[in-house]
């Protein structure tokens, strides 16, 4: 049977689709292209993609073809002075003693004094660029497109009158950057390739090298010349080493080198190959990269190309949307988000945003490699903004939203190699500066994944619930597969670490009795005390006392899932309901952001830190807490009247709450308003600058608009706009480890199935406006009586439930 918690089936709302005037198929191939008529003139505009640890940017340039290339392991060194703060236990004390006497903005800065190692400058970086100087000229039918249905660019033109095509990939499977070129011109073609890095404040970070004819090679040590620790500078000197191989492969023509340098001469046909490692993966990455070039070539590009797609939709093809719609398909990508940006709605291109995200995870995040970062897997910087790191009040976890929901299970496993290691990490700072058993993971990190808080401001730098935040993950994770071995052996050690951590965190606040986590904060953002003077520490974030209400209840029913019986359930079994409610409400029937009714500092903050069990938790909901429900909506209601979502990841989150609320108007609002506000032309997410974390976030959200599961049931189609009228959808996944498909039309849902992977007992809600439901497994009708509006069904294991609306 299904394991906590039951899951229900409602059949509420449907997603609308638009009257097109082409075909559903055309409509569905089209919708999963990005396409432009001009090439890229800046990063912004060029096309991505990547295998999960390498990746590149395409240009299509006839002039200068420019490949902007990406590792996920490029990143200076993790010097032996960098540890943990000056801080200890009985500075902790100090601080709290603070905030009891009400003096939070001495807690504030003895906090960052004692427990921050303030500014860090240690980012991810670009591995490099490769180009090819064509010097084509008269350059006329061009196309530049990005087919994420086979995770493919292509660029095509004709110069003066001749055809020049490009097909670029990144396979996973053979570990390669594949760009193959073809001329219909009589001379073929002629040009220069060279591959180059930036330098880092003027110091070279690469020498090339010449192999042989056909090949060369890039090699250098990322380092970090303006690097920065504890608000100081601090030159990272030493690095990941690497290797960067490049060799073509003609079919006529020749193919020379020199100086680092090849040159194509008179080639009608030829494939180029980039593979390139590092020593974060590989002690001999050199001789990697040899092997990987000598598997590949016992293939043809044909072979190659076959595979690469074979892989790469065998993740991609799990989930079909199809939304009839009346949008401008004809026109490129660019125009249509143009046209949004002057007021038009394009379902269309919100469908192809919705595919994008699904992209993008694949192409950054695939087991054995890092996580996805800031920007995914793409920068084309030596310093990039924020690091190009790892931030955990929401950025990191925005980003595998959509794993679990799209049916990309598999993808998680980046994240949770990752956590694992920062809580092995986080064990030395919980137990050296808090002196608390468990482990303590912060805001933010990076590649190395040291656990130490990092910032300048206790506002922005020193958030202790990033450790819980991520367990989330691993909870939701094992609730969505129902995988028992995979709960015992990764999730559960990591939950019980933290769960630890938080235990012996919690202290008693005086006013009220109550348990709270001291000291506090709600990310990013600070409230005003009584005499007008700013603060951020608090005793009891709404925030931090949701996040261990839910990392607590999660570690017990975890416990009860494993037959555990231990000395940190009994311990939590006693704090859990002594611990303040994350959600209390106003004068107003908001709820409050940190421990009392402080005014704010900023009304509109970007952070709806105060929402984080509503979503991306899942304690709320509409039939066991209508109240909170209400307020809920109230609560960000008033941050929008007061300039909330202004980034791309922050609008993205207001589309998953107004899901979660019902809200179907508004959560189409914004998807509308970020396309319109936070969208480049190549559909990256704009915070500004780029950051990857609103890609995926849109993308859970659309799906959470498609079907809930979070509440304790599953509810199809909850969240429906007008706009949206006739569609259909198959693949999306749900609690339970069921894999569901519906159709419907105008606003009205038709047919639907749930496919019980793990089989079980679930619940089907009939929505308003349908009279019956018809049940059939294997064709057997089934003659199950509803209880009010439940239909209870027993499916087996990897059948389906096929259910008729009538």
């Amino acid at each position: 049977m299904i394991r906590i918690p039951r899951y229900l089936v409602v059949f509420s709302i449907v997603i609308t689709c638009l009257a097109s005037c082409v075909s559903s198929t055309d409509q569905k191939l089209i919708n999963q292209k990005l396409w432009f008529k001009q090439p890229a003139k800046i990063w912004e505009e060029a096309l991505p993609v990547g295998n999960g640890r390498i990746g590149a940017m395409i240009y299509g340039d006839p002039q200068t073809e420019h490949l902007q290339l990406n590792d996920d392991s490029m990143w200076p060194g993790d010097p032996d002075e960098w540890t943990d703060p000056e801080g200890r236990p009985n500075d902790l004390q100090k601080i709290r003693e603070l905030l009891i006497a009400g003096k939070n903005q001495e807690a504030d800065s003895m906090f960052v004094d004692k427990f921050s190692n303030k500014s860090v400058g240690r980012s991810h970086q670009t591995l490099g660029d490769l180009t090819i100087n064509w010097n084509h000229e008269n350059i006329t039918n061009y196309r530049r497109e990005l087919d994420l249905a086979s995770a493919i660019a292509m660029v095509s033109y004709q110069t003066n009158g001749h055809q020049v095509t490009e097909k670029i990939f990144a396979s996973h499977l053979d570990e390669v950057i594949v760009m193959e070129i073809i001329s219909e011109a009589p001379n073929g073609l002629s040009g220069t390739l060279q591959l180059t890095r930036p330098e880092d404040e003027e110091h070279p970070t690469v020498q090339t090298i010449t192999i042989n004819d056909q090949t060369i090679a890039m090699q250098g040590e990322v380092t970090q010349y303006g690097g920065a620790f504890q608000s100081k500078p601090f030159p990272i000197t030493e690095g990941v080493k690497f290797e960067t191989v490049v060799q073509i492969q003609a079919e006529d023509g020749t193919v020379s080198s020199a100086t680092g340098q090849l040159q194509l001469d008179n080639v009608h046909k030829a494939r180029i190959l980039l593979v390139t490692n590092s020593d974060y993966y590989h002690e001999d990455f050199e001789a990697m990269n040899r092997q990987q070039l000598e598997n590949i070539k016992k293939k043809n590009t044909s072979e190659l190309l076959t595979e690469h797609i074979e892989d790469h939709q065998s993740l991609f093809n799990r989930v079909q949307l199809d939304i009839v719609h009346q949008s401008p398909d004809s026109l490129p990508t660019d125009k249509r988000l143009a046209l949004v940006k002057e007021g038009a709605t394009d379902v269309g291109l919100e469908q192809t945003l919705f595919h994008y995200g699904r992209y993008l995870l694949i192409a950054s995040s695939r087991p054995g490699t890092n996580p996805a970062n800031l920007q995914g897997l793409w920068n084309p910087h030596i310093t990039a903004p924020w690091n190009g790191d790892y931030h955990l009040n929401i950025n990191l976890q925005m980003n595998y939203w959509l794993a679990n929901l799209t049916n990309l299970d598999e993808l998680n496993q980046p994240l949770f190699d990752y956590i694992d290691r920062l809580v092995d990490n986080g064990h030395e700072t919980a137990s050296t500066n808090f002196g608390m058993r468990g482990s303590f993971i912060p805001h933010a990190t990076d590649l190395w994944a040291p656990t130490w808080l990092r910032a300048p401001t206790a506002y922005w730098g020193c958030s202790v619930g990033g450790g819980g935040w991520l367990m989330q993950h691993y909870w939701q994770h094992v609730v969505f597969t129902q995988d028992t071995s995979f709960l015992q052996k990764r999730a559960f050690p990591a939950m019980h670490e933290v769960a630890q951590f938080y235990s012996d965190w919690l202290i008693e606040d005086p006013r009220d009795g109550y348990l709270v986590s001291a000291p506090s904060t709600s990310p990013e953002n600070i409230f005003l005390m009584a005499d007008g003077g700013q603060a951020a520490t608090c005793m009891g974030s709404a925030m931090d006392q949701q996040i261990i209400h839910e990392l607590f209840t999660n570690y017990l029913a975890a416990c009860e899932w494993l037959e555990v019986d231990n000395e940190l359930k009994e311990s939590i079994e006693q704090q859990l309901p002594q611990l303040r409610p994350g959600f209390v409400l106003g004068e107003d029937g908001r709820i409050l952001e940190w421990d009392r009714p402080y005014e704010e500092n900023e009304p509109g903050h970007r952070h709806m830190s105060h929402l984080y069990e509503f979503h991306p938790g899942t304690a709320i909901n509409k039939t066991d807490h209508p109240e909170l429900f209400e307020a809920v909506q109230r609560t960000l209601d008033y941050r929008l009247a007061n300039g909330g979502a202004g980034t791309g990841w922050s609008r993205a989150w207001l589309i998953n709450l107004s899901a979660r609320l019902g809200n179907a108007e508004m959560a189409k609002e914004h998807i509308r308003l970020l396309l319109a506000k936070s969208m480049y032309d190549n559909l990256f997410d704009s915070h500004p600058p780029f950051q990857i974390d609103g890609n995926f976030g849109i993308t859970a959200g659309i799906a959470e608009m498609l079907v809930q599961s979070h509440a304790g049931y599953i509810e199809f189609l909850p969240a429906l706009p007008e706009a949206y009228k006739n569609g259909s959808f198959d693949g999306l996944k749900v609690r339970g480890n069921g894999v569901v498909s519906a159709k419907w039309s105008d606003g009205q849902i038709t047919s639907a199935s749930l496919m019980a992977a793990s089989g079980g007992t679930f619940i089907v809600h009939k929505p308003d406006g349908v009279k019956t439901i018809d049940l059939y497994i294997n064709d057997r009708h089934l003659s199950t009586k509803p209880e009010g509006n439940l239909y209870k069904v027993d499916i087996p294991k990897g059948a389906s439930l096929q259910m008729k609306f009538l």
